[in-house]
């Protein structure tokens, strides 16, 4: 028989039985495995569920459906809650399914029950983010490439205008040099000088708005161009010239405004998911180490009853 007196580093009133479980591993890996496969597989059933709730209350059609914030705020509790689920079921098991600790201290079997449902929420966390590393991924890069987005969209806007306009001349920068070649102040008549002179316009329209600027020399040739194919005096070809600039370059301003906020919606919108998925694992950190210790619980208390065999 051994006595604690002959090792002061063993609490009072644990003999032999204590040493031989002291010199045992305190982790039960089966129980724990056991508790995060159930995790994992409720956590995506229930964020399957979430997805088919969260499409049947959106709609692409005006005033129909729920709102984006209202959308959101429920993504994020119904997250929060998927976690607190999945995570109390997993840590509960993992609590319950352990091999019993005999003549271990009860501080110690509560810290052991809070580490196995810890474990068992990290272990299906990692499992649930190798399955959904997609997803994951898309948040952290949805502000960058946003933002990444906002000169693609505004040269979009400007080729898609020179294109309309060009009828399908070519929107390469080039294209403003070689026409400068061709130049002449001698007016070209039929409809083929028609398509010239409006690829031309287009390509100078193009790179003067590329630039920010309207040269002078670019400002005359256009007057002229539109007052040969309109009939207007060269004065109030320019008046034109200078109103169409600006509205061109009112339209891309506009276009550069919503594309940045589109950006920063993006940005808060990603930032809020972070956020809200750091707060939903917190919560199902604590749940499932609770509900391993519940379970710990349960397991300890639970008497076989030997008659029956």
């Amino acid at each position: 028989m051994l006595s604690n007196e002959n090792d002061p580093a063993l609490p009072m009133g644990i003999g032999a039985n204590a040493a031989v479980g002291y010199s045992s591993s305190g982790v039960s890996w089966g129980a724990i495995l056991a508790g995060a496969a159930a995790a994992a597989a409720l956590s995506l059933i229930l964020v399957v569920l979430g997805f088919g709730l969260g499409f049947s209350a959106v709609s692409p059609w005006p005033s129909s459906g729920a709102e984006a914030s209202t959308v959101g705020i429920s993504a994020a509790i119904w997250l929060a809650l998927t976690q607190i689920a999945a995570a109390g079921v997993g840590g509960y098991l993992a609590g319950r399914l352990r091999v019993k600790w005999t003549d271990v201290h009860t501080d110690e079997v509560y810290f052991r029950d809070t580490a196995h449902g810890l474990l068992s929420w990290a272990v299906a966390t990692i499992a649930t983010a190798a399955l959904l590393g997609s997803v994951v991924t898309g948040i952290v890069s949805t502000g960058a490439q946003a933002a990444g987005n906002i000169a693609s969209s505004t040269l979009s806007v400007v080729q898609s205008a020179a294109s309309s306009a060009s009828k399908g001349g070519d929107n390469n920068s080039l294209s403003y040099f070689v026409d400068s070649l061709f130049r002449s102040d001698q007016p070209v008549t039929g409809d083929q000088g028609g398509s010239r002179a409006q690829s031309e316009a287009a390509t100078v329209l193009m790179h003067s708005i590329s630039t920010g600027t309207l040269d002078a020399q670019d400002k005359t040739y256009l007057a002229k161009l539109v007052a040969q194919h309109t009939g207007l005096s060269q004065a109030d070809a320019e008046k034109r010239v200078d109103d169409l600039y600006a509205q061109a370059q009112q339209a891309i301003e506009q276009a550069k405004t919503k594309a940045k906020e589109a950006a920063d919606a993006a940005r808060k919108a990603g930032a809020g998911a972070a956020l809200w998925t750091f707060v939903a694992l917190l919560c199902g950190a604590f749940f499932a180490s609770l509900a391993a210790i519940w379970g710990g619980r349960r397991r300890d208390m639970a008497v076989i009853d030997t008659a029956t065999y």
